[in-house]
């Protein structure tokens, strides 16, 4: 009965707190980022500033995303995880500084975007710990049988929290304070008291108990085990591989700054609604997924998706009418969404409890780090081929990936859940 209960995972109170934390700290995130893309192209009106911002992140995210992975599995994980929303609560608060009258009107461009991309380079490093830790404590608060209903309303969550902070983002911008550097400042503020009240609220979950039996294990042998796990998984292997092309080569999103500004004429309000149109798109397609799972060729389905994303992407770039780029951005995250639902139920199924954090950390470095490597991807060859060419040609790459592992793996078509 409860793998039939679309509800299932919302019956346990904890779960609830859970999300609840997760959406609070994803809409600050979310939010605070684009703030930041904002901000960096206003500063600099050039789309390769914007691309840097992601590598700045990623670099350090993945460096340490394996060292992180053991760190978790070594640790409780719910005041790891309590540590790392302080110490964002401190990035957060000096960014809230840095955009403030006072420091933009005494220093220079030069001086604001270095603290920018120190301060983002340090929320890589925080990052790698995010996601193991995020991961590690869901699967403590469910139990295994309804672990697929959980992904669904963790993930949906993720992206409901996405939807509305890059949307409230974009319009706080153009309406908190006399101007958009005023509306920077205290957005950026908004985003300081979301850290601190999702801090607030994981403190009414529980400790969880440490199920590694391995506690002081080497970090070599370690961080080995759980790289060696993955790779000797296929389906967590293929889905893996397969989002983490099709994110790198389809991350238009981060130009939306200059499709909204250069192209659309959109202004601060339309910036917005771009990045908010992929994450609707997710959103909806998760709720769907809550009530209908994918079970069946949902190998088959996550090829269909990703070639999906790749055409959506492709008519992104393509269009100069504001409400078609946003109808393709939509589409784009309604394919998105079933592949991340398809890869978050088979890394929840495959994966046993004590390498939780590290197979997370691998997750992190295949797809997390394809977002922020996609986003210096589409800043470069803007730079080199245009805003609209290399948005075509991201989405291009993305069709070629998907029919190169359909022809390169047939078994992979036929993975069920």
């Amino acid at each position: 009965m409860a793998k039939k209960d679309p509800y299932a995972a919302l019956r346990y109170r904890e779960f609830n707190i859970f999300i609840l934390v997760r959406f609070a700290l994803v809409f600050a995130w979310s939010m605070q980022f684009v703030i930041i893309e904002w901000q960096v192209y206003a500063l600099t009106k050039d789309p390769l500033y914007i691309g840097l911002i992601g590598l700045m992140e990623i670099i350090p995210a993945l460096g340490m995303a394996l060292f992180a992975g053991h760190i978790v599995d070594q640790k409780e994980k719910r005041n790891l995880l309590a540590v790392c929303i302080a110490l964002f609560s401190i990035i957060s608060f000096a960014l809230f500084w840095i955009t403030s009258p006072e420091v933009s009107e005494t220093w220079s461009v030069k001086h604001i975007l270095f603290v920018i991309y120190a301060l983002v380079f340090f929320g890589g490093l925080l990052r790698s710990f995010f996601g193991p830790s995020i991961f590690s404590l869901v699967a403590l608060i469910v139990p295994k049988k309804i672990y697929p209903n959980a992904a669904t309303w963790n993930s949906s969550t993720w992206q409901m929290a996405r939807v509305l902070g890059v949307s409230f983002a974009g319009f706080s911008i153009g309406w908190l304070g006399e101007n958009e550097q005023m509306g920077v400042h205290w957005s950026l503020c908004i985003v300081f008291g979301l850290v601190m009240f999702s801090l607030l609220m994981l403190f009414q979950v529980k400790k969880k108990p440490i199920l590694n039996p391995n506690i002081g294990e080497p970090v070599i042998k370690s961080l080995k085990e759980g790289v060696n796990f993955v790779f000797k998984t296929k389906a967590i292997l293929g889905a893996l591989t397969l989002d983490m092309i099709s994110v790198l080569f389809g991350g238009a999103i981060a130009l939306a700054a200059v499709f909204a500004t250069d192209i659309l004429d959109a202004g601060p309000q339309g910036f917005g609604i771009l990045v908010a149109a992929p994450n609707v798109g997710s959103f909806l397609t998760m709720l769907v997924t809550a009530y209908i799972p994918i079970v069946k060729k949902a190998g088959l389905k996550l090829l269909v998706a990703v070639f999906g994303f790749g055409l959506s992407i492709i008519a992104f770039g393509l269009s100069t009418v504001f409400w078609m780029s946003v109808m393709a951005l939509f589409l784009s995250g309604v394919f998105d969404g079933v592949s991340m639902v398809i890869r978050q139920t088979i890394l929840q199924l495959k994966t046993p409890d004590h390498m939780r954090g590290r197979v997370s950390s691998v997750n992190s470095m295949f797809v997390g780090s394809s977002n922020e490597l996609g986003a210096f991807e589409s800043g470069l060859t803007a730079k080199l081929m245009g805003t609209a060419t290399a948005v075509v040609f991201g989405g291009t790459m993305t069709l070629i990936t998907v029919i190169t592992t359909a022809f390169v793996s047939p078994s992979f078509r036929q993975l069920d859940l």
